[in-house]
C-alpha cells in the first residue's frame, strides 16, 4: 500500500461543494483526463452517503455520490493501516492548541482518514476545502493567530504534538474544490453554461467560485477576484 499511486484522495467537503452546486459530474471527466484513481476513505464515504441516507436531508446528494462509487469514478478504500494512522493524526491535531486550559478540537475524523490515505498511498494530492486543516498543515502560526482572535484568548501551542503532526504531513500536496473547478473551466467543460452576452466568461467563473465558497471552500473574495482576472486575461 505504500507504493506511489497516481491518485487524488478526497475529503467530504469538496465532494459536497461539487454536489450541492450540481457539478459532481465534473469528476467523471476530470478522472478520465487525470488517468488515475479518485479515492475516498471509509469515514468520508460515511459522511457523504451513509449518514445522509439515514436522515431526511441531502438524500439525493448521497445518491449522486453513491452512483459515482458504483460507476468507479470514486473508489472507497479501507484498511486497518488507514484507521491506525488517522487515529494518531486525530489525537495529535486535537492536542496542539489549548485555550483557557482546554484543548481545542480543530479537526474531524474524516479529514484525518483522508490525510492518512494520502500518506499511505503516496498519492498525488489530497482534496480538502476546510481552512483549519489546511492551515494546520501549511501555516500553523497563522492558525494559532486565527484561533486567538476567534476565541479571544491566549492560545498555548504544544510544540511536541505539532512537530509530530507536521512530520507526518510535511510536503503534503493539498488542493481544493476551487482548483478542480478552475481546471474544468480551463478545459471548457463548463462552456455550455455561457450566456450570449458581454462578459459571459467572467459571469460563469464568478458564479462557480462563489458557489463553492458559499458551500464551504476556503477561498477569499480577493482570491476569487485574482483568479477571475488571471483566467479572463489569459483567454483574451
Amino acid at each position: 500500500m505504500e507504493q506511489k499511486v497516481k491518485s487524488l484522495v478526497f475529503d467530504a467537503g469538496p465532494v459536497i461543494s461539487l454536489t450541492t452546486n450540481n457539478l459532481l459530474w465534473l469528476l467523471d471527466y476530470l478522472k478520465e483526463e487525470f488517468r488515475g484513481e479518485f479515492y475516498i476513505p471509509n469515514a468520508v464515504k460515511y459522511e457523504l452517503v451513509d449518514k445522509p441516507l439515514a436522515s431526511k436531508k441531502f438524500k439525493f446528494e448521497a445518491l449522486q455520490v453513491s452512483f459515482r462509487l458504483r460507476k468507479g469514478v470514486l473508489t472507497k478504500i479501507e484498511t486497518p493501516k488507514i484507521k491506525i494512522l488517522a487515529d494518531e493524526l486525530m489525537s495529535l491535531a486535537n492536542h496542539v492548541f489549548k485555550v483557557r486550559g482546554n484543548w481545542v478540537k480543530i479537526v474531524h475524523y474524516a479529514e484525518m482518514e483522508a490525510l492518512a490515505t494520502y500518506i499511505l498511498l503516496g498519492a498525488s494530492a489530497v482534496v480538502i476545502d476546510e481552512l483549519v486543516t489546511r492551515l494546520l498543515i501549511e501555516e500553523p502560526l497563522e492558525l494559532q493567530n486565527m484561533l486567538a482572535r476567534h476565541m479571544r484568548g491566549k492560545v498555548f501551542v504544544d510544540r511536541r504534538n505539532l512537530a509530530k503532526f507536521r512530520n507526518w504531513t510535511k510536503g503534503i500536496n493539498v488542493i481544493r474544490s476551487v482548483e478542480l473547478i478552475v481546471v474544468a473551466y480551463e478545459r471548457g467543460l463548463l462552456d455550455k453554461y455561457l450566456l450570449k452576452r458581454d462578459h459571459a466568461k467572467k459571469i460563469l467563473l464568478e458564479s462557480l467560485l462563489w458557489g463553492v465558497k458559499i458551500r464551504g471552500a476556503a477561498i477569499s473574495r480577493r482570491e476569487i477576484d485574482d483568479i477571475i482576472k488571471l483566467e479572463i486575461s489569459s483567454s483574451a
